[in-house]
This record gives C-alpha cells, structure tokens and sequence, in this order.
C-alpha cells in the first residue's frame, strides 16, 4: 500500500463490525464483507487496514484495491487481479494482507481469490455490493474457507454517536435525534451534510440511483428502467405490507399497466440482491413451522424511502416497525413475521434457541390498540418473552406479564 495515511482521519469505530472482523483475521478464511452501497464497507476496510499499520504491519505488506478510485480502473478481469497482486507482494515477506473493495466490479475476480487462497498470498478481505457475491458454484467450491459479515446502515445508537462527533457536542438530544433518523435513515455519509430536509434527501436520492443503475439496471441488463422504478416506488410504499409478486402484478393491472409476475418476481430478486429490501417470511406459531408464501418487505434503510417518495407522517407506525426490524436483525436475530390462527404477531425473533415475541406500535392510543397489540401476545400458548414496542414513554412497564418497552430505550440497549 503506497500512502498509510488518513485511514483514522474521520472515521468512526463501529466496534461490533471491527470485532467481528478481526476474530477471522490472519485465519484461512475468506472474510466477506457484504452489504449495500454506503453502508461502511469501505469505512470499515479503512479502519481494519489502520488497526494492522497500528500494530506494526508494514504498509508495503498491504494491498488495498477499490474498484470505485480510477487508481484500479487498469483491474478489470480476474487474470489483471492475479497479476496486480503478485507484482506487489514480489520479494515481501511475513504476513501480508489483500483488501478488495467493490468486487463484483471485476469480471471472474473469484478465480484470482481462490487462486490466492490455495497459494496462501495472503490473508484475504474482500466487499461487495450484491447478495449472490458468493452462491452457487463458488459457494461450494469455497464451503467452509469462507466467512460473510453483514455491513448494515447505522443503528440509531450508531446514530447518536455519529451526531455528537460530527456536532462536537458530549450530549444530544435523543428524542429529536430519532425525529431525523426516521426522517434520513442511518447511511453515513448523511453526516458528513448540513442535516437540513432538501439536501440529505437530494443525496439520499442520488444514491438510490447508483443503487439502481449499477447494481441492478446495468448488471441485469433491464430494459424498462420506468417499469422498474415504478415497482420499486411500490415496494416503497408497501414496507410492512404483506407482498407478493402477484399481487404487485394485480395492482399494475389495474392501473391499465402490463407486467408479468415473473418479471415482478426477477425485479424483487435484483432489489433484494442489492440490499436495498428484505423479504420477511411468516411463521406459524401453533404449528411451529414456516409459512412459504405472503411475506412482507422491509428497507435496509429507511432513509431512502423517504428521500424518493418523500417523508410521510402518516406511515409512522410502519417506518418504526422497518426501524425495529432492522435493529432486530443487526443484533444477530433470525427474524420472522408470526401467523397465531386469524391473528399475526408483527415478530418472532430466534437468536441461539431462545425465542421472543414483538408488537410494534406507534403508540397505544386506545382500548382497541391495546387489545391488538397486548392481547395478540396474551394468546400465544408458551412461555417465552413477549413485548410491545411503542412511543409512549411513561406507559405501564408490563400488563399480564407482557413487557412494554419505549422504544428509544429499546433501541440505545445492547440487546432487548
């Protein structure tokens, strides 16, 4: 690596992700870094490389590639890789170190990346921007020598210390910074913007676009780019929703628009792949077992809903439950939506054999919410945790032995 400096120079330790890392590092494994565009992979790269110059690695021991710098444009195929790589770590001794940022821009980049692999050239961290990065064949081949570390946007504690560094402030004002992290979301590169409505939404926006153009319009050579914006304005619009392709389809139809639900069911593949939704499967709670149809959508982030179809007061109670989703399946939870007969729990999350039950509301307004949201729990027939997530923050701490929690304070805990 020619230049070690300025790696520390802005960024920001998000610990859980760097721990992780590290607990792979120098082992014969493959560390994945997968994740949406912005999302801090390339922060958390930067930060992993300052950490080993720390520890006394020799920068010429590291080689960093990012295929978003013109730097790497010359890199455009696996054997261009095999190539780079080796010329740089001629006559290097020790350990070295292969830091591969935006892989998927390098056509057949898993052949060089086995290559090294079998030749031990070096420990191997590499990041991308698709789902499928590793499936299939390559996924067989490199079964059990590989490791994928999810990337997520910010949580809203991650938030929070984002916003006391970039304001230089000790203290913060909690409740009015989660009125703009529900408004903007949690990509990190919104901190580094006056946090004023227009400009944070132009940039949220222009991002969605890249997202879009590169690593999906372009990379599944979509033909009908208004058709396409016009499903994901729908997914958009639906997070929380029970989805189908069919009954996207249906709805198209009935705006006098022909799609086919096939082609729904490839767009939601080619937005899934690229982070930007999460398809949430039901659960049967009585019969314990998964439910193969009618799941529901949530947003990797929040913030880029709103930065395309605006920010709407009105769906506050589904953007809290994308919210407390997302924060679910950062802390490590499988997580899915319950079905109890006629009834549905909006989340069943399993993490190591324990099990818990999750409502999520915006706040419990009225004898009708509380018999929905509290009663719904009450009838599931075991005796695992179950709580009711809401915005009232000097509500009654438990009723019938059903756990409330306001939700600022369920989302600044280490774990529920």
């Amino acid at each position: 690596m020619k230049d070690n400096k300025g790696f520390f120079r802005g960024q920001i330790e998000r610990k859980r992700y760097l721990e992780l890392l590290f607990n792979f590092m120098d082992k014969p494994i493959i560390k994945v870094l997968i994740g949406m565009r912005r999302s801090g992979k390339s922060s958390m790269i930067k930060l992993a490389i300052g950490k080993l110059l720390e520890k006394g690695v020799p920068s010429e021991n590291i080689i960093y590639i990012n295929k978003e710098s013109l730097e790497f444009e010359e890199i455009r195929n696996y054997k261009d890789l095999y190539e780079y790589v080796m010329k740089n770590f001629k006559g290097i001794s020790g350990q070295r170190y292969i830091f591969i940022d935006e892989i998927q821009e390098i056509n057949g980049w898993e052949k060089a990346v086995v290559s090294f692999l079998s030749e031990n050239t070096g420990d191997i961290i590499i990041a991308g921007s698709n789902s499928s990065l590793l499936s299939g064949e390559l996924a067989t081949l490199l079964s059990g020598r590989y490791v994928e570390i999810p990337i997520y946007p910010l949580t809203f504690s991650e938030f929070i210390e984002f916003r006391k560094k970039f304001s230089g402030k000790e203290e913060i004002d909690i409740e009015e910074s989660f009125k703009k992290f529900l408004k903007y979301g949690g990509l990190p590169g919104i901190h580094y913007l006056p946090f004023e409505g227009e400009t944070v939404f132009q940039y949220l926006s222009s991002i969605l676009d890249t997202i879009l153009y590169k690593d999906v319009l372009t990379r599944f050579k979509i033909r009908d780019t208004a058709l396409f914006d016009k499903v994901v304005r729908y997914l958009f619009d639906n997070i929380g929703n029970i989805t189908t392709a069919k009954r996207i389809a249906d709805y198209f139809k009935s705006q006098r628009i022909r799609i086919s639900v096939d082609s729904v069911l490839n767009y939601m593949k080619n937005i899934k792949d690229a982070f930007l939704i999460k398809k949430v499967p039901r659960y049967d709670i009585k019969g314990r077992r998964h439910l193969e149809f009618y799941e529901k959508v949530y947003l990797t982030d929040i913030g880029l809903r709103n930065g395309r179809i605006g920010y709407r007061e009105r769906d506050i109670n589904r953007m809290i439950e994308n919210i407390v989703f997302n924060e679910l399946e950062v802390r490590g939870y499988k997580v899915y939506v319950g079905k109890l007969n006629e009834l549905e729990v909006d989340f069943v999350a399993e993490k190591q054999g324990k099990v818990k039950y999750i409502q999520v509301c915006y706040l419990l307004s009225d004898e009708n919410t509380l018999q929905r949201e509290f009663g719904n729990l009450e009838k599931i027939p075991d005796n695992y945790e179950k709580i009711v997530i809401s915005m009232d923050k000097f509500f009654t701490d438990e009723i019938k032995g059903i756990r409330h929690e306001y939700l600022l304070n369920f989302l600044v805990k280490d774990d529920v």
